[in-house]
């Protein structure tokens, strides 16, 4: 599916930057967007483009990852605990570009002129899935992170 070697390294240490970069500033711009409206108007299209860039860069990085894991004969318990934890991110990363796109879009397109009840209920839970989603992202791809960090530097570095 994607690159399994970036100029000799293994493309999974490098792509995993990405992940850990883009999902955090997308939960940023998703809850900037959902509740404050100078900023919402400023983001625009952008959220949903970094959120659709976020997506897509996680099943590259687990694409990555198995390859690599593949290389080490398994990797051991941390290596399996780290993919299993990859496993539970993309559905957080599908949710963060569903509602990232559903934000824009309803602001975008739905009329300023349409403004009451039903608009006032719509913004205000998108900003309560806003929410759920960003952290729920955020915390999967701290979970993830550091789990691989584990996985990579468990025993590597003395203790003296």
């Amino acid at each position: 599916m994607g690159p399994t070697e970036i100029n000799g390294l293994p493309a999974h240490v490098l792509l995993v930057h990405v992940v850990v970069v883009l999902i955090p500033i997308t939960a940023l711009l998703l809850l900037a967007s959902a509740i404050w409206p100078a900023a919402r108007h400023r983001i625009g299209v952008v959220l949903p483009i970094v959120a659709l860039i976020s997506l897509i860069s996680v099943p590259i990085t687990a694409e990555a990852g198995q390859w690599l894991a593949g290389q080490l004969n398994g990797g051991g318990p941390l290596v399996a605990r780290h993919a299993h934890l990859a496993d539970q991110l993309l559905p957080w990363t599908m949710g963060l570009f569903a509602v990232s796109a559903a934000v824009w879009a309803v602001h975008r397109f739905l009329p300023a002129a349409r403004s009451g009840t039903s608009k006032t209920a719509l913004t205000i839970g998108l900003a309560v899935l806003s929410l759920v989603v960003a952290v729920g992202s955020v915390v999967a791809v701290y979970r993830v992170g550091d789990s691989g960090a584990k996985a990579a530097w468990d025993g590597v570095i003395s203790a003296q």
